[in-house]
């Protein structure tokens, strides 16, 4: 049998990897980059990393459960996240698997069989600009949600400096300019808190209001506190409204909008920094936007700014650029996939990493991975095991809300509840039998040994 294609070496491609080999299942790596870490690796020249970032979330939080991170920071920079990734890569004898700067332009089905019966043809060109075509029985998606950036359409147009955040890298950019910086979320607010250093001036343009999270509360990481068992929705809703209200005041004072949702149907902001600059005066927070007109900026209320540079931190839209939608039962803003991992069809196309949540950290897409393992062994050693889980995607999908009613954004498409997620995932990989073990590898502490 051919190998599975898998399709990048980030995070969740890692991830695949990793259940891959466990499982014992053949695959073939494919990574556009130059190294494993995705857009972690600030010098793969896909990324969309910036030299100040960090994680939102803490590091035990979101490392994975059998590699620990060998860091004391709670919430490690760029660059120890990559190297992480590296030694993960090295203790597990993944690299050896995957063709670096190997860019994956086409899948096709075989035959043009829709099915995936006769397998996938992938198309990809490497370092040489060389093209190649390798057939599959099957192909793991795993290039990540975050690279193809969204840049809205504004009336008007502007004639300073207009550049998204996926381009930026260094707040030298900002030296002595009048900033307006589109979008709050937490890269907006981020790289809001680096301008505010160097711009002549800092305007935060926003059209709904947020929730801002501390990333300590009483003297902890704020994501490791209700670890245990979680509490319902609308009791952890009214418990950490206060709570953060009584940490972080109320943001409304500093001009944002009152939130029309309640917590946790958005991404809160892991951010207060920028709270303390609205009180300093070091920035300000404007409207939406109205248009543009030359240099100038016309807001919604009504008022106008005049900006040098305006950075769009609008965020990004999910993108698979080398796979026709249809094979991936795409509505709207991103695929309709069971457990968002699964084509309808079962066709042979697996998508892993394709969930936002609070706190799932990468562990969680390892549990997708092992669940995709799982099937495409019971599919090589127990066919009927793997009907009978094709078949639960007949009946009603599980709720993976946890009762939350996220807002109804395109980059809310494919959010989940963190909880009810892994529940589910554990609940599915015991319908499946356990893959037969290959020949035992090497823990991670006797690697580092």
């Amino acid at each position: 049998m051919n190998p599975i294609a898998l399709i990048g070496a980030g995070p969740s491609g890692l991830a695949g990897a990793r259940a891959l080999s466990r499982a014992g299942i053949p695959f073939r790596g494919f990574e556009a980059g130059p190294d494993v870490g995705g857009l972690w690796n600030i010098d793969n020249p896909r990324s969309t990393m910036y030299e100040s970032a960090h994680l939102i979330s803490s590091r035990t939080t979101t490392e994975f459960a059998e590699f620990p991170m060998d860091s004391t920071a709670d919430y490690p920079g760029h660059r120890e996240l990559h190297r992480y990734f590296r030694s993960y890569a090295d203790a597990f004898g993944l690299r050896e698997h995957f063709r670096f700067e190997t860019k994956v332009t086409g899948i096709e089905p075989v035959d043009g069989d829709p099915s995936g019966a006769s397998g996938w043809r992938v198309t990809a060109t490497g370092p040489d600009g060389v093209s190649t075509t390798t057939e599959h029985p099957a192909v793991v998606l795993a290039n990540g949600t975050l690279a193809e950036p969204n840049v809205p359409s504004f009336r008007g147009e502007f004639t300073g400096e207009l550049m998204h955040t996926s381009a930026y890298s260094s707040p030298k950019v900002f030296e002595g300019k009048r900033v307006l910086i589109i979008g709050a979320g937490n890269s907006g607010c981020d790289i809001a808190v680096d301008a505010v250093h160097h711009a002549a001036s800092v305007d935060l343009s926003v059209r709904r209001g947020y929730y801002f999270v501390p990333r300590y509360l009483f003297g902890r990481p704020s994501d490791t506190l209700n670890q245990g068992r979680p509490l319902p929705a609308r009791i952890k809703q009214f418990v950490d409204s206060r709570v953060l209200r009584a940490f972080t005041g109320d943001p409304v004072r500093f001009g944002f909008p009152k939130p029309d949702y309640r917590i946790y149907e958005s991404h809160p902001i892991v951010n207060t920094m920028v709270l303390n600059h609205l009180g300093q005066g070091d920035l300000r927070v404007v409207p939406d936007i109205d248009r543009f007109d030359g240099r100038s900026v016309h807001f919604a209320d009504g008022a106008s700014g005049d900006y040098d540079l305006v950075m769009l931190a609008t965020g990004y839209r999910l993108d698979y650029p080398f796979v026709a939608r249809e094979h991936l039962n795409w509505t709207a803003a991103s695929p309709e996939l069971y457990l968002n991992i699964f084509p309808p069809s079962f066709n042979g196309l697996f998508v892993l990493g394709m969930i936002e949540a609070s706190g799932i950290g990468w562990q969680g897409r390892y549990e997708q991975a092992e669940l995709i393992a799982a099937y495409l062994a019971a599919q090589r050693d127990d066919p009927g095991a793997a009907a009978g889980f094709r078949a639960g995607a007949a009946r009603p999908w599980p709720d993976l809300t946890g009762g939350y009613r996220y807002l109804g954004l395109d980059r809310m498409s494919y959010y989940v509840n963190k909880d009810a997620y892994r529940r589910t995932m554990k609940r599915m990989l015991r319908a499946l039998p356990a893959p037969k073990a290959p020949a035992r590898t090497a823990t991670p502490a006797e690697v580092r040994a």
